[in-house]
C-alpha cells in the first residue's frame, strides 16, 4: 500500500493502519515506574528495611516520578498533556450516562473520568511521599526535612503520611479495578495499551493518533524533576541523600 492511499491516521502512525499510538514511551515508563516505586516503598516499609533507608530512596524516587509527570503533562505528547484530557463536569457526566448505557465515546488517550482520577492518584502519591520528608521516630528514622521543622509539623507530617496511605490504597483499588473491567468488557484493552502504546485504529472522539512527545525534552524534564526534589531539599536545611 502506497503512502498515498493511507488514512492520516495510519501516516501519522508509520504506516500501520491496524494499531495507532496512544501513549508515548515516557509516558508508559512514569506510569509504570511509579506503579514499581509504589510497591517497593509499601513493600519496603514492612519487611527488612529496619531504618527504613530503601523506603525514603524509594519516598524520593516516588516524588522525582511525579514532578517528572507533571512537567511532562504540560509539554509531552499529545495524550500525556493534561489539557488533552481533563474536563468539566458535563462530559465526565456525558461518559458515564454513556457507559451505563453501552454508547460510551471511545478516547484514544484518558477518558473524561479516568483522566481526574490519574490527577486525584497523582497528588496523593505526591502527597504521601511529600510527608514523608518530615518524619522521624526519634530512634533511627530521620527524613530528610525532619530536622529543620517542629515537632508540630513533624507530627503533622506523620498524621497525613499515615492517613493518606490508605486513601490512595482506596483510589489505587478502584483505578485498578475499573482497568481490568474495562479492558475485560470495553471496547479497548487499556492495561495492554499502557504497555505496548498503542491501541485498534479508528473511531476515537479525541485523537486519531497520538504525537510522541520528544526523547531529550522528557530527558530534560526528568533531570528538573531531579533538580527540584533533592535542590529543594539541600534549599531548604535538609539531606537530600539520607
Amino acid at each position: 500500500m502506497s503512502e498515498r492511499t493511507l488514512s492520516p491516521g495510519a501516516i501519522a502512525d508509520g504506516g500501520r493502519s491496524d494499531t495507532v499510538l496512544a501513549w508515548d514511551l515516557p509516558t508508559r515508563l512514569a506510569k509504570w515506574a511509579l506503579v514499581v516505586l509504589v510497591g517497593c516503598a509499601f513493600l519496603s516499609k514492612y519487611y527488612g528495611d529496619v531504618g527504613l533507608v530503601w523506603h525514603m530512596w524509594n519516598g524520593l524516587a516516588i516524588l522525582v516520578v511525579v514532578v517528572f509527570r507533571l512537567l511532562w503533562g504540560l509539554v509531552g505528547g499529545s495524550t500525556a498533556r493534561f489539557a488533552g484530557f481533563l474536563r468539566g463536569p458535563g462530559a465526565i457526566l456525558a461518559y458515564v450516562r454513556g457507559l451505563a448505557s453501552g454508547r460510551a465515546p471511545r478516547f484514544l488517550g484518558h477518558n473524561p473520568a479516568g483522566g481526574w482520577v490519574v490527577v486525584a492518584l497523582l497528588v496523593l502519591v505526591g502527597a504521601q511521599a511529600t510527608s514523608g520528608l518530615f518524619l522521624t521516630d526519634d530512634i533511627i528514622v530521620e527524613a530528610p526535612l525532619s530536622t529543620v521543622v517542629s515537632g508540630a509539623v513533624v507530627r503533622w507530617a506523620g498524621w497525613l503520611h499515615h492517613n493518606i496511605y490508605r486513601v490512595l490504597l482506596a483510589l489505587i483499588a478502584v483505578h485498578v479495578a475499573a482497568n481490568l473491567a474495562y479492558s475485560a468488557f470495553g471496547k479497548d484493552n487499556l492495561i495492554l495499551a499502557m504497555l505496548s502504546g498503542r491501541k485498534r485504529g479508528g473511531g476515537y472522539v479525541d485523537h486519531g493518533a497520538a504525537r510522541p512527545g520528544p526523547v531529550l525534552l522528557a530527558l530534560a524534564c526528568l533531570a528538573v524533576a531531579a533538580g527540584v526534589v533533592f535542590g529543594g531539599i539541600a534549599l531548604a536545611g535538609g539531606d537530600p541523600f539520607p
